[in-house]
């Protein structure tokens, strides 16, 4: 609709949509998350998770609408049908931008229970829409790097345990558990300081799909390998709000739970730590062939 426009214009506009899209429902979302701290009775607070959820539902679905006014992107999309949105989802994908939340957010919306993401604990003071995430029991985990881990071991013990926290929590209503295995977005630079084996990807953590599997392995109903290619190069968030993504390309496998691996031992066990990095290696591994396919198509 605003595809004539200058790109910084559209920027602004969508700027202004996806503001006011957020002051008009975060409030609300707040004014639930209040009722429900201060109500005596667990199984009574249990009742607005589903109120809390809509709301977020339809946070997402008006930044899809402002989405389609303003961004001239096409979606080269295979794999979203059939889905459950009654059911318990591990999505699992490759991470190179802000804007794949917005990317999943889009596609996966009320095709599978609400997604959340495990944050950083600094991001629960982004204004407002950190609160939004609070509101909706966004797991905030203290990360630490393998420095400090060297130095203070007592700490992997405590981010395991808080992650154990927060998956027991998805496990009340249904959920869909988002997990970026890099642990942090690509760039060419962290992936030769890692030596990477993959040429478009991070080495992959297992971590962190291993506890989420533990908890909740005998609900999740499938893993969706989530692929998202941009074959223009991977847009910032201001590049996205001015329209400059004209083409995403997002591909859904769904994969079976390994109940064999969910029920292993993965923290004490170094079987159980072997076999799931190997498993997790060999989806990277197809992962890895697959945005070379893509992009190889785009050149012919």
């Amino acid at each position: 609709m605003f595809g004539f426009l200058p790109a910084p214009l559209i920027g602004l506009i969508a700027a202004a949509l996806l503001a006011v899209n957020t002051l008009w429902w975060v409030p609300i979302l707040l004014l639930l998350a209040i009722v429900k701290l201060l109500l005596p009775v667990r199984a009574l607070r249990r009742r607005l998770d589903p109120a809390l959820v809509r709301v977020a539902e339809a946070w997402i679905a008006c930044n899809s609408g402002w989405m389609r006014l303003t961004q001239k992107c096409h979606w080269d999309v295979e794999g979203i049908d059939g889905l459950d949105p009654r059911g318990w989802y591990l999505v699992n994908g490759n991470h190179q931008s802000w804007v794949d939340i917005l990317v999943l957010q889009h596609l996966l919306n009320q095709r599978i229970p609400l997604l959340k993401f495990f944050l950083k604990q600094q991001l629960v003071w982004v204004p407002v829409i950190g609160l939004a995430w609070w509101a909706l029991d966004f797991p905030f985990m203290r990360r630490h790097g393998e420095e400090v881990l060297k130095k203070h071991p007592e700490l992997r013990s405590r981010d395991q345990e808080a992650t154990r926290r927060a998956c027991e929590k998805f496990a009340l209503i249904p959920t869909s558990v988002v997990n970026f295995s890099e642990g942090t977005r690509f760039t060419p630079a962290k992936q030769q300081r890692q030596q990477s084996p993959y040429r478009h990807l991070l080495r992959p953590k297992a971590g962190g799909i291993a506890m989420a599997l533990s908890v909740l392995g005998d609900k999740f109903r499938a893993i969706l390998d989530v692929t998202i290619v941009y074959p223009g190069g991977a847009p910032d968030f201001w590049q996205f709000l001015c329209g400059r993504m004209t083409l995403v390309q997002v591909r859904v496998r769904s994969l079976p739970v390994p109940r064999h691996l969910a029920s292993g031992d993965y923290a004490s066990d170094p079987a159980v730590r072997e076999a799931f990095q190997q498993w997790l290696q060999q989806i990277w591994h197809d992962k890895d062939q697959q945005i070379d396919s893509l992009l190889a198509s785009r050149r012919r």
